[in-house]
């Protein structure tokens, strides 16, 4: 795994042309002049998918933000399919873009398309996640956040929700993790297991873990399955609030009390999260912000221009509680 100290945190673009119709998604978004009359940049951008509520807030913002930027965005929706996106880099080099931005399904396989943009004199900027390359030059940088870090505060204010709820003794923990070999599933499990080995290891006990894929399909028939095999488990960590949404019904449907009977916390900071966090749904939060189209069009830029930026550029970020749900609701940007 790359180590994150070496990255920068920044934020989207990539897109596909008429030939990956087939496969994904495509919007070939506009074409103009910049505002100072120059040609303008053509960015090609390759999305995830559309799996989540944060997705689509960070889709908003980058189409947002390259359209005020006055940039061509050629922009794919690679319904959380690796070769899609690998389809989509590869159009776009053929394009002859200006620069390439995607925000990876999976960490590894990237190396022979990336070593094609390099070829071609590409940049190509990562956004939200990150890769692992035999090559740390076959990528400019990262907008993004620091997922082990949120899987490590995720795992302290579940200390101040269980500490809050009264509970002492045995802590038996449902994960529901993302999709398998993406970046944040890998780095929020790896970071909140930090905290349950340092502090917790005679307490807390992480008893079933799989995949709900992010999606709130996923994490109800996840979480169904969960309550039938272990129907004792009183803490659930989800990697993203739309998994946890998904569990919630689950855990209703089988008698309990989100919030109450099962405590959650889930990573995200979605609106659909704090609706249910002001509802007594959801314990905590842990914010992971979407909102990365200014600072990727910024690192663009810089980029075309043949400026330098940092290898890792973060995002600002906070963690909220169920009494702090209603005040922040009517702040919700996405």
């Amino acid at each position: 795994m790359l180590n994150r100290r070496n990255f920068l945190t920044a934020a989207i673009g990539v897109a596909a042309t008429g030939a990956l119709a087939a496969c994904a998604k495509e919007d070939k978004g506009s074409t103009g002049t910049s505002s100072g009359g120059s040609k303008a940049i053509t960015l090609g951008f390759s999305q995830v998918g559309s799996e989540s509520g944060w997705r689509s807030a960070n889709t908003t913002s980058v189409k947002e933000a390259a359209k005020e930027a006055g940039y061509n965005l050629k922009f794919s929706d690679a319904q959380q399919k690796q070769e899609n996106q690998i389809s989509a880099i590869r159009s776009y080099i053929a394009q002859k873009v200006d620069v390439i931005a995607f925000s990876p399904v999976v960490v590894t396989g990237w190396d022979a398309v990336l070593k094609e943009a390099k070829a071609a004199k590409i940049p190509v900027v990562l956004t939200d996640r990150s890769v692992e390359t035999s090559d740390d030059s076959l990528y400019v940088t990262l907008v993004g956040s620091d997922f082990t870090d949120e899987g490590r505060r995720a795992g302290k204010i579940l200390e101040k929700v269980l500490a809050k709820a009264g509970v002492k003794g045995p802590v038996k923990i449902a994960q529901l993790e993302g999709t398998t070999g993406a970046a944040p599933a890998i780095e929020r499990a790896k970071g909140f297991k930090e905290v349950m080995d340092a502090d917790h290891k005679d307490d807390w006990k992480i008893v079933v873990s799989q995949t709900g894929d992010f999606t709130r399909a996923g994490g109800k028939q996840v979480m169904a399955a969960f309550l039938q095999s272990n129907p004792d488990i009183n803490v659930l960590f989800a990697h993203n609030d739309d998994m946890a949404i998904g569990a919630i019904q689950s855990i209703e449907a089988a008698g309990k009390k989100p919030g109450k009977d099962i405590l959650i916390v889930s990573i995200d900071g979605v609106k659909d999260g704090f609706i249910a966090m002001s509802e007594g749904k959801i314990n905590a939060i842990v914010e992971c912000n979407p909102l990365l189209g200014p600072q990727l069009m910024e690192v663009v830029k810089t980029v075309h221009d043949g400026g330098s930026v940092e290898r890792w550029i973060k995002t600002k970020e906070g963690d909220f509680m169920q009494d702090q749900a209603k005040a922040a609701l009517p702040t919700r940007k996405y």
